[in-house]
């Protein structure tokens, strides 16, 4: 069976403990904004300059850890290893690191680091792995208490994907065998909970590099109370309460159809006059 990895910062390594039981569930906290921020982006590379807001965003110069969950991955080394690096070349010793298992019954000191830590980082892979690790489990509830402690919770990628509260999978439920979301349907862009900090809107990523248009356009008909957010690469959305601020070096999208019916033709999706909002570097806007 597998030995949960830890690995902590100021040069002390824990290791998880004891065999494997079953992690008790936990019940998810309200999503009550108290200073905490999301630091949210899109994928693919991670110029100085992206990390660097990051980490002035969070107060990390001013003391404090931060902590890499890379429990979204099949390669949690390597994920640690590139997510420290890019925190100690740009000024940041204090990084540590855990890798909690499924099904393995986390430490106290375990969760004392994710609630304390003043940065949590969750790199890229499968936000669906990240949640059948963490999702109804005390590590769930220890990430929501280091953000409601006014803390920063960051991530790319899948790291990203987890962030609101509707999470797209990347599962199409009527064309499974097809790669890329090549249609505008109802009922094909799978959804499931991911952490809950955003709960008016639906995160996706890898934006434009990756052409995800039909699968955020489907939800935004399928969803018209929510706002639908498509980050492009090496580039972010920091999020303050309903505050938003664009960092990086491309561009964000938000659909918003609220007000909007939609029309449906068998499955195919219409609607008319969907808002789109195209934010540069230093642009804001209101998740309101």
């Amino acid at each position: 069976m597998k030995k949960a990895y830890s690995i902590l910062f100021f040069g002390l390594f824990i290791i998880a403990l004891g065999a494997c039981s079953k992690t008790e569930t936990a019940s998810k906290p309200e999503a009550a904004y108290s200073g905490g921020k999301l630091f949210i982006i899109g994928g693919g590379s991670r110029p100085a300059s992206l990390i660097n807001s990051m980490i002035d965003e969070s107060g990390l110069r001013e003391g404090g850890y931060a902590l890499v969950l890379p429990m979204a991955t099949t390669l949690p080394d390597r994920a640690i290893e590139s997510g420290k690096k890019q925190f100690t070349d740009n000024g940041i010793s204090a990084v540590g690191a855990i890798n909690f298992i499924e099904g393995e019954t986390p430490t106290k000191a375990q969760l004392d680091s994710v609630r304390n830590a003043k940065l949590i980082y969750i790199p890229g892979g499968s936000q669906n792995r990240f949640m059948g690790v963490v999702a109804g489990t005390e590590i769930e509830k220890a990430i929501w208490e280091s953000f409601n402690n006014g803390n920063m919770i960051a991530g790319t990628s899948a790291g990203a994907a987890v962030m609101s509260e509707k999470m797209i999978t990347g599962t199409q439920l009527l064309r499974p065998d097809d790669s890329g979301f090549k249609v505008i349907e109802q009922g094909n862009t799978d959804l499931a909970d991911g952490l809950g900090f955003i709960k008016n809107a639906i995160i996706d990523q890898h934006f434009v590099v990756r052409s995800r248009f039909n699968r955020l356009l489907s939800l935004t008909m399928e969803n018209p109370n929510l706002k639908c957010i498509g980050i492009d690469e090496s580039t972010a959305i920091v999020v303050s309460g309903n505050k938003v601020k664009v960092v990086g070096l491309s561009q964000v999208l938000v659909f918003d159809a609220q007000g909007k019916t939609p029309s449906l033709q068998g499955v195919k999706l219409g609607a008319k006059n969907i808002n789109l909002s195209i934010y540069l570097d230093g642009d804001e806007f209101s998740l309101n």
